[in-house]
Parts: structure tokens; sequence; C-alpha cells
């Protein structure tokens, strides 16, 4: 069942079995708040066991660009349009979030995006890639650590 997500009354639904679920839940509610505001568009999460052709689309991509696979959960997925761009996101119970952004019409704007909850250590999947993770303070999920890489190919 898909849930809207409240970037107001910031809650762990479907989040609960993370032991970083309150970092976790900021960290999504501050991604609704990104669209809210940016596009005036309500993020909505479901399930990861109810949206298998966006998990495949996002690990299709994670492997065929950098050969990474995650031996972590997936807890929920959101997959969106807004104007030209599609957008995928997987949310996984260890506290990392990844999501894609699409282009329909410019594909010098593609990218991978990480983001670690609070409290979560470099996943050893993009500690051996030597990712390097920036800083960002967020009121709903304390201190984000994000990187990212360029979509190369067509997806």
């Amino acid at each position: 069942m898909s849930y809207i997500v409240d970037f107001k009354n910031v809650s762990t639904i479907g989040l609960e079995s993370s032991p970083v679920a309150e970092a976790l839940a900021g960290l999504r509610a501050n991604e609704a708040r990104y669209f809210m505001n940016k596009y005036k568009h309500e993020f909505t999460v479901a399930p990861a066991s109810e949206s298998q052709e966006t998990l495949d689309y996002v690990n299709r991509i994670l492997n065929d660009e950098r050969g990474l696979e995650f031996s972590a959960k997936p807890l929920q997925t959101s997959r969106l349009q807004v104007e030209n761009i599609n957008w995928a996101f997987v949310f996984y119970e260890d506290g990392l979030a990844i999501n894609v952004l699409y282009t329909i019409d410019d594909p010098k704007k593609r990218a991978v995006g990480f983001k670690l909850s609070e409290g979560m250590e470099v996943p050893k999947e993009l500690a051996e890639k030597k990712f390097k993770f920036a800083r960002q303070k967020s009121k709903l999920a304390g201190t984000i650590r994000g990187s990212f890489f360029v979509i190369k190919g067509e997806y």
C-alpha cells in the first residue's frame, strides 16, 4: 500500500525494521519537502515488495554503470515524473537512500545520488568504489552525507 510522506509530522511508517528508522524517516521527509517546495508534488512511497519494477530499474542502472549491488534490504521505493525528469528512489533498511534523476530530453543531466542517514556508516559497496561524501545539514534529517555519479548509458 502506498503512503504519502508527511514532512511536517515525520513518521517511521514502513521503516520500522531499520536500526536507524528515525534518521531514515527524516531523510525520506527531507525528500518529500524538496518535492513539495520545488514542484508542488506530493512524495509517495510504496513497499519495496510491491514495486519490483522500480527496484529492477534502479538495480540495472547501478549494476550497468558501476557494478554495484547492495546487500541491504530495500524497504520502500518511489517513482515519479515531474516536468521533464523521471525520478526513482529506494530506501534501504541500513539507512541508505538512492535516487535516480533521469531527464527525458537532456542526457547531460542524469545521475544517481546516494544519501546516508545520520548515524549510518558508508556501505562497504560504496567504500570499495571510493565514493566521497559531502555533508549537508537538514532540520528533518540531521546531518545527511551524500554522493553521486553521472549516468552515461540510456535507460
